[in-house]
């Protein structure tokens, strides 16, 4: 029996996906429990047209992550450290103080913990952080500490 899946199964599937189960299994659990629908040629147009519209938002999606990632990667975004006579920071340049820098200059909203440091920061100079956008897409800016 083929049915449509309408939220995610552990070992079966994801959501709007095509799986072929027991009748059994079918008609006594996941169709009852509204975890699938029976997959009747209606149903199939319904799952076609959802995945279409899956699709479109995924692309619109990806062209805002490259506009996004093409600015961010545009010039070096600056961060201010408190630092002693040596040009050491007191403490270290966090991915909070990245984000809020991101946010500051370039006008994104960007979740610290997608934010990757990739070296320690101590002294002043110029750094890299990946940005991990999900799915795939990441980008490593350049960031600069200053004194502040």
């Amino acid at each position: 029996m083929q049915v449509i899946l309408i939220q995610d199964v552990n070992n079966l599937g994801g959501a709007n996906e095509l799986v072929t189960v027991k009748n059994g299994y079918g008609r006594n659990f996941l169709i009852p429990q509204k975890l699938a629908v029976e997959a009747s040629p209606s149903n199939l147009k319904q799952l076609q047209e959802r995945q279409k519209q899956q699709a479109k938002k995924e692309a619109k999606l990806l062209a805002e992550i490259n506009s996004v990632i093409a600015k961010l990667q545009d010039g070096t975004i600056k961060t201010g450290a408190k630092t002693g006579t040596s040009g050491k920071i007191f403490g270290s340049v966090t991915s909070v103080q990245i984000a809020r820098a991101i946010r500051d200059q370039k006008g994104y909203e960007i979740d610290r913990r997608r934010i990757t440091i990739l070296d320690e920061v101590k002294e002043l100079g110029t750094y890299k952080a990946k940005i991990d956008f999900g799915n795939g897409n990441e980008t490593e800016i350049e960031f600069e500490v200053v004194a502040e």
